[in-house]
């Protein structure tokens, strides 16, 4: 029983203690699990609607199996519940920027607003 008891409380303490993902880390999961096409783990990363967007232009796009994406970021800003991260990848030639903002805890790419701009 009291194996059992440690067991369950070790697994509860592994299964919370996932770190929160930061903004960088959120949009680099984004980008990589678009080009790989891994659905479910897009869906987890984006608000609804962006994830609507995303699956708009998925079948434009191959699916890149395990290309080093080479994610790097050029400036990255957080204010609050709302990030911004501008990025280069190997998929596209010109640097991208995402607008993050937190959901529940957690940060997720949403689409920027018509006329909003990035603030660098």
């Amino acid at each position: 029983m009291k194996r059992i008891l440690l067991m369950a409380v070790l697994v509860i303490f592994i299964a919370c203690s996932e770190a929160e993902k930061s903004p960088t880390e959120t949009a680099q999961i984004v980008v990589e699990s678009f080009y790989e096409k891994d659905l479910p783990t897009l869906k987890e990363y984006t608000t609804e609607e962006s994830y609507q967007a995303f699956m708009n232009i998925q079948d434009m796009f191959t699916a890149t199996e395990t290309e080093n994406s080479n994610f790097k970021v050029l400036q990255e800003t957080e204010n609050g519940d709302i990030a911004w991260v501008q990025f280069k990848t190997n998929y596209e030639e010109n640097p991208e920027t995402f607008k993050l903002i937190k959901e529940n805890g957690s940060w997720k790419v949403t689409e920027i607003g018509m006329g909003e701009k990035a603030p660098f």
